[in-house]
């Protein structure tokens, strides 16, 4: 199957918020984020996912959030989709998307979180590069930090060339090649007994927030149990883990599973739940450097037109 590569934003385009997670507990935040986007210079639609839920997750049900996610892909109209919000869902929804709708109406995806099960499903079913993102409920309705929206509209752009930590915390030396892929390390665990592993090497990165670091541990093994995962990443980025005590257990941890592995790693990557994020795109080729802390980009993730659109890279 090709790659294949959406168009880039730009100001005039028409961005979706949708969402199919986690329900929308103050519709006063995904305004705020309407307006702020509008301000930018973009067309806003807000999906009427965001306006009701079934228990703790949006849309009066999963074919309604499922029905809505099919007809964001088929609005020519829409040129990107950013999700709402995370919390819990999107594995409710997988057995039940027609990927055949994402692969045939390619565009810009983007959240993170439990968006992480959609931003690797999509990209393994149709090879549709998503993006590792901030997302309107808690980035761009208040107390929005300045940087994470300019990571976020530079990637969006094609301007983003590396991904770099500020400090990095060196596990292991080393360089390593594949493409970027992973997110929120329990929503990946939760597609273990799916096909959801991609056919290349991988870079991996991972962040998660508010687990105990037994259960990180317990989590971290179960994904290397993974005979085939274990084998396709040849590198590991690792983010925030966010409220996560005691953090001294959290690095014996890391470092165990890191010599167990034998793999370029690093940590202190701006990919977290907090308020300062990177935005990566999921399925591009990149070269990783434990030891500077830098995922550098080499191959392109946007197209220019339409044309290329199956374009084999």
């Amino acid at each position: 199957m090709n790659k294949i590569k959406p168009k880039k934003l730009k100001k005039g385009d028409t961005i979706e918020i949708l969402a199919v997670s986690g329900k929308i507990k103050e519709i006063e935040r995904i305004k705020q984020a309407e307006k702020y986007l509008k301000n930018l210079g973009y067309s806003v639609i807000v999906s009427d996912t965001c306006k009701t839920s079934h228990r703790y997750m949006s849309g009066k049900s999963d074919e309604d959030n499922i029905n809505a996610l099919h007809r964001a892909f088929l609005n020519k109209k829409v040129n990107a989709i950013f999700c709402a919000r995370g919390g819990f869902g999107t594995l409710r929804l997988i057995n039940k998307i027609d990927w055949n709708i994402i692969e045939n109406n390619p565009k810009i995806f983007a959240g993170y979180s439990d968006i992480t099960v959609l931003l690797t499903m999509i990209y393994k079913k149709t090879k549709l590069i998503t993006f590792h993102s901030p997302m309107p409920n808690g980035d761009f309705s208040v107390d929005i930090n300045e940087y994470t929206p300019k990571s976020f509209f530079n990637t969006l752009e094609a301007k983003t060339k590396e991904i770099k930590a500020d400090k990095p915390e060196i596990y292991k030396r080393g360089c390593a090649k594949g493409i970027l892929w992973g997110g929120n390390l329990s929503s990946l665990v939760s597609l273990a007994g799916t096909d959801f592993i991609p056919n290349e090497n991988i870079i991996l990165f991972l962040e998660d927030l508010n687990e105990p670091v037994y259960k990180i541990d317990k989590m971290l093994t179960q994904l290397f149990n993974i005979e085939k995962l274990k084998k396709r990443v040849k590198g590991i980025a690792f983010g925030e883990f966010q409220n996560i005590e005691p953090k001294y257990e959290l690095k014996d941890v890391i470092k165990e599973k890191i010599n167990e592995l034998d793999i370029p790693s690093s940590g202190g990557f701006k990919i977290t739940h907090g308020k300062v994020k990177d935005t990566l795109p999921v399925g591009v080729k990149t070269l990783f450097n434990a030891h500077t802390g830098t995922i550098r980009i080499v191959e392109p993730y946007f197209i220019n037109n339409q044309s290329d659109r199956l374009l084999k890279i």
